[in-house]
């Protein structure tokens, strides 16, 4: 088994958090998007800056809790 204070093992963990919080980014801005977009008849732009606006929100709950 690999030690967990190699270099190796921080980088896989550094990568898995940095996807997890783009992860949830994406998923987030893609739900907002959709919900805005098409059930809700939004238009475009203000669909794309809920979108946004969700993402970042998204990232930083993420961020913050893999930081727990």
């Amino acid at each position: 088994m690999r030690d967990l204070s190699s270099p190796a093992g921080q980088g896989s963990g550094a990568m898995k958090k940095w996807g997890f919080i783009a992860m949830h980014a994406a998923v987030a801005a893609t739900f907002i998007f959709l919900l805005q977009r098409f059930s809700l008849n939004a238009s475009l732009e203000s669909s794309l800056l809920w979108a946004l606006t969700f993402a970042v929100c998204a990232a930083g709950l993420a961020y913050k809790q893999s930081n727990r």
